[in-house]
This record gives C-alpha cells, sequence and structure tokens, in this order.
C-alpha cells in the first residue's frame, strides 16, 4: 500500500468509523500515530511475528514499570525538554537554569524544612563522601526569591532511590527546602554514585540489541519553584564521573556541571563536626516569570507518593 491508501485506511478506523461522541484530540494523536506506525511496517516490512514480539515487549516493559526508563533511554523525554526549551526562546527567555529530564524516581511529599536539611540518614557517611551543597535561588533579573521550594532527590551508594528501595528508610536523599528570607538553600548528603538500567530489564535488553549502554553518570534531581515563576526540572551531574557526557538518558548539559571543591581545612572541619574532608558544590538557580507565550513547566504525568 502506499502512504495515502494507508492514511485513508487509518481514518477510516479512527475517525469515519465514529458513531458516539469523541475526543477530538484524542482522535487527532492517535490517528496520526497509527497512521504512523502502519507506514512503518509498510516500508519496513515488519513481520507479523516481529510486530507481535514488540507488542509483547511493551506489555513486559509496563508490567515491569519500566516504561518511564525507557522513554528516557531512548531520547523522548529529552526530545520534550528541546521542544520545551525552543518554545521558551521564541517567548523571549533566556539566560535561565538550564532544564533537564525529571527521570521516574520523583516521590512527592519529602518532609520541608527551611533553609537548610540533611538528605542522608547516615548509615553511608562513613563509605561515602560528605556533600554540602549551597546557593542562591533568583528569578530572571537576578532578584533573589525567599521561599522558593527546592525539592531535591537523588540515589544511594548502590545507585538506589528510597521509596522503589524498600531497604532505606522513607524519603532517605530526599527533601523540601524552602529558601530562606536572602533566597539561600543548603543542605548534606552525600555524593550519589551513577547506576545502570536493570541489567535484566526490559529497557536493557532492548539497549543492548541496539549496542547501547545503559549507564547514567552521579547526578542530583530538583524540582525548583515560586508563585509567579516558572517551575524548573533540571538535575546537576558530578564532575569527574565516568558517564558525564555520556548518559544513556541524554540529561547532560552544559551549565549542569558545577566544579566540586574538596575541603580539608581543620577549622571549617571542626565547624561542621567532621573527621574528613568533603565535598562542597556551589549551585545558584535562575527562574523565569510565567508568562501565557510558553506552554506551561508543569507536567501532569504519574508520580509515586509515599
Amino acid at each position: 500500500m502506499n502512504h495515502a491508501d494507508i492514511e485513508r485506511l487509518a481514518r477510516s478506523w479512527v475517525v469515519d468509523a465514529a458513531d458516539r461522541p469523541a475526543d477530538p484530540r484524542v482522535q487527532q494523536v492517535v490517528l496520526r500515530l497509527l497512521g504512523d506506525l502502519c507506514k512503518a511496517i509498510e516500508d519496513l516490512d515488519v513481520t507479523p511475528t516481529e510486530f507481535w514480539h514488540g507488542v509483547s515487549y511493551l506489555a513486559a516493559a509496563g508490567a515491569a514499570g519500566e516504561l518511564g526508563l525507557l522513554a528516557a533511554g531512548l531520547g523522548l523525554e529529552r526530545f520534550l525538554d528541546i521542544r520545551a526549551d525552543e518554545a521558551e526562546q521564541k517567548a523571549g527567555l533566556a539566560g535561565g537554569t538550564p532544564r533537564a529530564i525529571e527521570g521516574p524516581l520523583y516521590v512527592a511529599g519529602a518532609p520541608e524544612s527551611v533553609g537548610f536539611a540533611r538528605l542522608d540518614d547516615g548509615t553511608e557517611t562513613e563509605r561515602g563522601e560528605v556533600l554540602f551543597m549551597q546557593g542562591t535561588v533568583f528569578d530572571q533579573d537576578g532578584r533573589p526569591l525567599p521561599g522558593a521550594k527546592v525539592e531535591v532527590w537523588h540515589a544511594n551508594l548502590l545507585g538506589n532511590y528510597s521509596f522503589f528501595d524498600r531497604t532505606q528508610p522513607d524519603f532517605n536523599l530526599r527533601r523540601t527546602i524552602v529558601a530562606d528570607d536572602n533566597g539561600r538553600y543548603r543542605f548534606r548528603s552525600i555524593i550519589p554514585v551513577g547506576y545502570g538500567c536493570p541489567p535484566d530489564g526490559t529497557t536493557q535488553q532492548l539497549l543492548d540489541l541496539l549496542g547501547r549502554h545503559g549507564r547514567r553518570p552521579a547526578h542530583i534531581h530538583f524540582f525548583v519553584s515560586h508563585p509567579g515563576r516558572r517551575k524548573l526540572t533540571t538535575q546537576i551531574n558530578i564532575d569527574g564521573d565516568e558517564y558525564l557526557w555520556d548518559d544513556f538518558a541524554f540529561a547532560s548539559r552544559a551549565g549542569l556541571v558545577p566544579p566540586v571543591q574538596r575541603i580539608d581545612d581543620p577549622a571549617r572541619l571542626d565547624a561542621l563536626r567532621l573527621d574528613k574532608p568533603y565535598a562542597s558544590i556551589d549551585f545558584d538557580f535562575h527562574l523565569y516569570r510565567d508568562t501565557d507565550a510558553a506552554p506551561a513547566t508543569l507536567v501532569d504525568r504519574p508520580r509515586a507518593a509515599a
């Protein structure tokens, strides 16, 4: 069949066959996706066996809860960010902190504190490197934003996230920090490690067939928000990681790799009651004003809640 015949056929299935009220937006999207899939089957001569293997694969990925991971690994989540960047540029917004993908491991409801929080439960302090990270939340004109919310989450030294890893306490390595009267935030944690897709999982299964690895560099996730400003979804990567610029999820971006200082001054260690050197990262966030000229930054997607 040629493409015009396929488009007519798909329309007869999705639109012309409808005899009840339908959602026009759902019709529009399904018609496009169905038509494009049929064209791909025709152009690539996809066999029935290949087709049903694909259906089984998607069913297994859904059952394993890996569709969000797959979306990141195939670049789809990064593509959404690229489109959002283009929309903001078209609206005249420039100079804010770069966005990066959310990923599938956020959990709502983390404990909230003002100015400072400790993220880790202390069980990995001896094996890990203590981290202090601090900075200021600014608006696009460089004014501090007191009361800004900084939600932060990251993996432990095994590359696992609390809630999904039931061996960790609730909300370990997850907190919400409300910026102080000067727009400042600060937290203590440990330097996370990079990690990979589950080696026997559906995402890695496909990546293997594509000749790709499933590794991520060490990173820390953030939501940063303030009334009247566009919510920022981003993450910083830990400088020096082997996969810093080879992230399987395509989330590494210039401007999101702050330098890591190693502090070993005895007076500073004593002030923090530490008996070994620690890492320090300075990083400021810059939020755009809300505008109707660019799509909303609040994304409605399934998220875990403890």
